[in-house]
């Protein structure tokens, strides 16, 4: 198992948060996706899946939910 933390900005309510967990879980090998919601800054959101995550696919999904990923 792989744990990788991004870091999310533009999340503001629970109904965001289940946005991008949704569009992360259906990444292929993705196991778990939590999220520690900062309304109105970034948030953190680890994800845990059987494999390294690519970067690339988890940039995509945030999009896709509408958000936008924090490069560190």
């Amino acid at each position: 198992m792989t744990t990788t933390t991004l870091h999310v900005s533009g999340l503001t309510c629970a109904n965001c948060v289940k946005h991008v967990t949704e569009e992360l879980t259906a990444l292929v090998g993705v196991r778990e996706v939590t999220v520690d919601l900062v309304a109105g800054g970034t948030s953190t959101v680890v994800v845990t899946s059987d494999g390294p995550l690519d970067p690339q696919a988890a940039r995509g999904a945030v999009d896709e939910a509408g958000y936008e990923l924090v490069d560190d």
